[in-house]
Formats: structure tokens, sequence, C-alpha cells
């Protein structure tokens, strides 16, 4: 062996987003929505198909869909060859109707798929009980995990996750119709806490399947999705743990590290690396978090995260339904070959 060889890596382009209720035509999605129509389907198609050719990843995490059959039309829209495409909840066919009640997370990908599941049931350590709706014991959108093997070999795995949002979860009838007063300061504190709750657990949940995942194995780990939180938020933070690591390094090994953290060329990062804006002010939902197999300082590195970048110039053109209310952000990752 040549010590002075330099290493030779594979990459990886990996992307997550948040395609805003990718749904069928003429389709109810949520109750006082209106369907999209005809043309509007087929433009959201073909933008959110021009995105994904822009991106250009090997591997699409992607939140928001109802119809899989909606997904495989803007993944056509995009001209790119993808040998996978599957958004669990959603599917269409004779007996099938796509997702109901709340839209699913699914998962493109060139790399071959050995195999994805849906993570539904939270562990009985991450159950909690929210004012008013009892025990939550379920994610309301089950985040997919998938093994994937890199054309050398390489085996990883990718979990997509869209938690639940901040949005105040008020009561509601057997109908659907709120029984609460929306417009009463203190029922919307209660309203939000419900929300905070839900999404700890969920956080919770993945945590725990995070570790199971990672504890004393070698397998790198991708994350990416909607958090419906910023990177250091305690509901991130319970999935990533990564603070930890400042204390006890032995922590890496379950630990998640924000790609936007650790890539390498720091020279890319921007303050205007956001993914959403809400009420004005931008936020970063959408993240992309990696095991510490991707980070160049850990002595158990196989890789590392070269970049990343956020696609978010069409938040700028107004409330547009056929567009999306979110930024798609890219990470371009390398294994070494050898």
């Amino acid at each position: 062996m040549n010590p002075t060889a330099q290493p030779r890596y594979a990459t990886l382009m990996a992307a997550t987003c948040n395609v805003l209720n990718l749904a069928l035509p003429d389709r109810t999605f949520y109750a006082g929505q209106k369907p999209y129509s005809p043309h509007e389907f087929e433009r959201k198609v073909q933008w959110l198909g021009q995105r994904f050719h822009s991106l250009n990843a090997d591997v699409l995490a992607v939140q928001e869909v109802w119809d899989e059959e909606a997904l495989r039309a803007a993944v056509a829209h995009s001209g790119l060859n993808y040998s996978f495409v599957s958004v669990p909840g959603a599917e269409n066919g004779p007996g099938q109707t796509g997702a109901q009640g709340t839209p699913r997370v699914g998962l493109v990908s060139r790399l071959k798929v050995l195999s994805a599941e849906s993570l539904v049931e939270f562990p009985t350590a991450a159950v909690v009980d929210v004012p008013g709706l009892g025990a939550h014991v379920r994610f309301e959108r089950p985040p997919l995990l998938a093994t994937l093997r890199m054309k050398h070999g390489q085996e990883l795995q990718v979990i997509t996750a869209h938690l639940k949002s901040k949005r105040p979860k008020f009561l509601q009838d057997a109908d659907g119709k709120l029984v609460e007063d929306p417009d009463d300061p203190s029922t919307q504190a209660v309203a939000s806490l419900r929300s905070l709750l839900m999404r700890a657990s969920e956080a919770l949940a993945l945590r725990l399947k995070v570790v199971e995942l990672l504890h004393r194995t070698r397998m790198p780990l991708l994350v990416m999705g909607d958090l419906n939180d910023s990177p250091h938020s305690v509901t991130t933070q319970l999935i990533a743990a990564t603070s930890q690591v400042a204390y006890d390094k032995a922590s890496r090994d379950t630990a998640l590290f924000s790609a936007w953290d650790v890539q390498g060329e720091a020279a890319l990062r921007r303050d205007v690396a956001y993914s959403h804006i809400h009420q004005g002010y931008p936020e970063v939902l959408d993240q992309l978090l990696v095991s510490e197999e991707f980070v160049a300082t850990s002595r158990r590195a196989i890789g590392d995260v070269r970049r990343v970048e956020v696609f978010n110039d069409h938040l700028f053109e107004g409330r547009d339904r056929t567009l999306s209310d979110h930024g798609f952000v890219r990470a371009l990752l390398r294994l070494r070959l050898d």
C-alpha cells in the first residue's frame, strides 16, 4: 500500500423536499381546501420535476405526499432515472385511495433499496398523555426507514421524517369540527402545548430508533426531513443528542450531527441558509442529520460532508400552492472506497 496515495471516494447526493400537499387532481385532501384542478396539478408536477432535475440527487426524502402516483408524475417530469419511488400509506390503485387524514413521507432513489419500512407505533418509553387527547402512541406521519446499497457495495440507512408541526392542536368532534374556541388565548396556549408534547414524543420515539440503529454499529445513517423545529431546539436535540458529545466523547456512537455544522467547505455556509419563512421570520425546519461516519474529525469516519446547499428562491414568489412553502436542502456526501 502506498502511504502517499490519496484516498478514493464515492459520492452521494442527498436532498430533502417538503413538496406541500402533493395530491392528484380533483381529490380532496384537507377539508376546506379546494382540490387541485388538472391545470394546477400539471403545473405543480412540472415545477417539482424541474426542481428535482436541478437537485440531481441520488436520494430524495420527500414529505407531504397524498398520492404516490402524483410523486411518480413529478419524478417523470424531472427527466432523471430513478429506480425506486415509494410513499407507504399513499399508494394508488385498486382498493388504494392514497393518504387519508394527513399526508405521508416517501423516498426516491437511484441506489438499490434493500428494505423499506414505516415506523408507526411508539415504543412504550415514548408514549405521553396529551391533555384532552389521551395517550399519544403512534406517529401521525410515520417515518420511513430504508437500507440502501451504493454501487461500490457500501450500505447505509436513511430515515425520512416529518414531525408534528407547531400549529396549535385544537380538539375536534368525530366529524372533524372544532369543539374549542381557537380565538381564546388560554385555549390557544393549551392547544400549542398539545402540539409540543406530540412533537416531543415523536422525537423521542425517533431517537430510540436511532440509538437502536447506531449503538455499536458502523452502519452510516442519514435522517432527513421536515422536523418542524430548528437544529438546536429541544425536540431536534432529542433526536440527535449532538450536545452530549461536548462532554462525553463516547456518545458520538449514537449521536447525529447537522450536516450544516460538519460540512468541509465552510466558506459555503451563509446566514441566509433558511428553509422556511413563517410570518416573515426565516427558519431552518428542513434538516439533514448524519451519523459520525460522515464526520471527518471522528476516528470512526468513513466519509465526510463536503457541502450543504439550500434551494429557497421560490419562497419569495408568493403563496402559490403549486410551488412549495419550504426550501429544498441538498448535501454532497463522500464515502471512502478503501
